[in-house]
């Protein structure tokens, strides 16, 4: 492994990982697993959506991360479709998870329960 000694270095690293992931862009599922989040039950919803979408053959990354802010809505997932802005829902119980999966990840039709953005991504 190369060791990175400029800003260049790295770089140049980002663009060649860049270039090899090109057009393998898969679906990214973000469930939001703070304290408040597990308290309110995304560990089921993260393995509800594991389960599923192996079920139903759809190629999507599902990871867990920390609390996003939204408390008042937990548990939250935050859904990156290829080429689209991320969507944050709230609420998600295992009927409102499967409702996402049949009608957004699968169609790219928005359902109810979208919270409004409270951050910009970072390129």
């Amino acid at each position: 492994m190369k060791k990175i000694k400029s800003p260049a270095d790295l770089k140049k690293i980002k663009d060649e990982v860049r270039e090899k992931m090109d057009g393998k862009e898969t679906i990214r599922i973000k469930v939001h697993m703070g304290t408040s989040g597990l308290a309110s039950g995304a560990r089921e919803i993260y393995d509800f959506l594991r389960l599923e979408l192996e079920k139903r053959n759809i190629q999507a990354s599902v990871i867990s991360t920390g609390d996003l802010g939204y408390s008042y809505a937990e548990p939250t997932l935050e859904v990156k479709r290829p080429g689209e802005e991320p969507v944050v829902f709230g609420n998600v119980d295992k009927l409102k998870a499967d409702e996402i999966i049949e009608n957004y990840i699968k169609n790219g039709e928005f359902v109810d329960g979208i919270l409004p953005s409270n951050y910009q991504t970072i390129q």
